[in-house]
This record gives C-alpha cells, sequence and structure tokens, in this order.
C-alpha cells in the first residue's frame, strides 16, 4: 500500500527524476549485481520520510537499507530536495501565487536521538539530544526557507539566515516585507537583522500574555505542525547534516505540493483531479 496518493507521490517523482545524473556504470568487469532503479529507492524514502522508520525496517526483497542508506547520502550531497523544493515553490507561485508581502519565522524543537552534526542538547527533553529547524513561511503557511540547528541555539541568531534561506528559493522578494515574529525575537538584534535587510518587524513583546498579540504568525506554527506529520523529521536518526537537510527540503516539497492541489481543485479541473481534500 503507497504511503502517499499518486497525486502527490507522482508529479514529485517526475520532477525529482528530472534532476538526477544519469547513471553511468564504472565496473571494470560489468559482472555486479543489476542497480537498483531509483524510482524503488525513491519509494523506499518517502516510507522512511512517512513513517520515521529506520532503513532496516522498510528494506523489502526488492531493495536493501544499505542501498537505501548510501543513494539518500549521494542524492543529499547532490541537493536535489533543495532543487525540488524550489520548483514546487515555483509551480505554486504560477498557479495560486506566494503572499510574499507577509513573512512568518519560528523554530520548531524535535528530537535526534543519534546525535549528529545538527544535534544539539535539548531545553525542553531534559539534555537529550535534539534539532531545532528554523522555517520561514509565506502569509499562507507555505515553507519557504529553512535552517536546522542544534536544539540548544536559540531562534533570534537563526533569524538571519532563515530569511535569506527564504530569499534564495523563492528568488525574489517584494520591496515591502512585514515578518511577524514571536517574542523570543524581541532584541535589538533581531530589530538590526530586519533592518539590515530592507524588511519591517511586527515583533510579539516580553511580559504580554500571548493571546493578546497572536498577530498574524500562526500561519508558521501551522506549517510546523504539517511538517510534525512526517515520522521522521519528528524523530530523526540521520547523523549527516546534509541528510537532515534534504528530509526537511522533501518535507516542504510535499506541504507545498499539498497545498497546491488544495487550492487548485477550487479553482481548475483536470482528468486526475483529486475526489478528496484531505490528501493523506
Amino acid at each position: 500500500m503507497p504511503v502517499l496518493p499518486s497525486c502527490l507521490l507522482e508529479p514529485l517523482w517526475d520532477q525529482f527524476a528530472a534532476l538526477l545524473p544519469q547513471h553511468v556504470d564504472t565496473h571494470p568487469l560489468g559482472c555486479h549485481n543489476p542497480r537498483i532503479p531509483d524510482r524503488v529507492v525513491f519509494e523506499h524514502v518517502i516510507a522512511a520520510l512517512v513513517h520515521g522508520s529506520g532503513y532496516e525496517r522498510i528494506a523489502t526483497a526488492r531493495c536493501s537499507d544499505r542501498t537505501i542508506r548510501r543513494r539518500v547520502t549521494y542524492w543529499a550531497q547532490l541537493g536535489i530536495a533543495e532543487q525540488v523544493h524550489a520548483l514546487a515553490l515555483e509551480a505554486y507561485d504560477r498557479v495560486i501565487g506566494l503572499f510574499l508581502d507577509e513573512l512568518s519565522v519560528d523554530g520548531c524543537i524535535t528530537k535526534a536521538p543519534s546525535g549528529g552534526e545538527k544535534a544539539g542538547r535539548s531545553p525542553v527533553d531534559r539534555g537529550k539530544q535534539g534539532l531545532k529547524r528554523s522555517v520561514a513561511s509565506d502569509g499562507r503557511g507555505i515553507p519557504l526557507g529553512i535552517v536546522s540547528a542544534g536544539a540548544n541555539r536559540h531562534d533570534s541568531p537563526l533569524l538571519g539566515p532563515t530569511l535569506e534561506a527564504a530569499k534564495s528559493q523563492v528568488g525574489r522578494l517584494p520591496e515591502r516585507v512585514n515578518v511577524n515574529l514571536d517574542r523570543g525575537y524581541d532584541s535589538a538584534k533581531s530589530r538590526a537583522m530586519l533592518d539590515e535587510l530592507g524588511f519591517t518587524g511586527e515583533i510579539a513583546r516580553k511580559g504580554v500574555p500571548a493571546p493578546i498579540q497572536a498577530g498574524k504568525r500562526w500561519v508558521v506554527e501551522r506549517t510546523h505542525s504539517w511538517m510534525n506529520a512526517y515520522g521522521k523529521l519528528r524523530r530523526c536518526t540521520e547523523k549527516s547534516g546534509k541528510t537532515v537537510d534534504f528530509y526537511l527540503h522533501l518535507a516542504a516539497a510535499l506541504v507545498t505540493l499539498r497545498m497546491l492541489i488544495r487550492r487548485a481543485t477550487t479553482l481548475y479541473r483536470w482528468d486526475t483531479r483529486p475526489t478528496t481534500r484531505r490528501l493523506k
């Protein structure tokens, strides 16, 4: 049984496969086992992303855990997931339109029991190893820029890299951009960073109850909720920083694609249009 509906899996694979370089067999004798097709490995990678299981648990007779691990490492080094995420954002902007006048940035701490390059002591999990992802979303919650760091990193120093990542993924931003932030960014450094980038900021003040100044940043909290639906992000066991970013951007591409289909069903008609809005 597929872990994703075909309306999500097929367009994602089409763009993913188009970015893969052509494989050249360099074995001197040419007598080794035939290479596992990329599509087979890709389906196992999606299963690992959705369920969060180890490669040994999702391996089958068609694809071993070592093959999955080697191929993920190779794809992460190529930056395929980042490119797929950028293509998904481009498609969403062309069909629906990104709301870039209002951006929201926030961090989210998840588990990283195996440690690794991007892990750190979690302040909310008794000092265990954890991962923090800082996400910038547009006004409707579409993830734009993603930065990963240790769970012990404060949100404020990650603001600049996250906005720069959003810039690089989208390619351009309007002249006037307002950034919505929670009280964790209430500092002179955050305001100086926004001024340096030419952005205005709506930052919640410390000491004021949250319901009174909730503002427009709730969309990025919803984005974190969407991304936490993927098991590999809730409990990341990857040690390589590039592999961690690979899964983060792959999940962001799926979130963007799911929102694109949901919004497009009310505006357009096509032969393979899904009959339900619940794209699990």
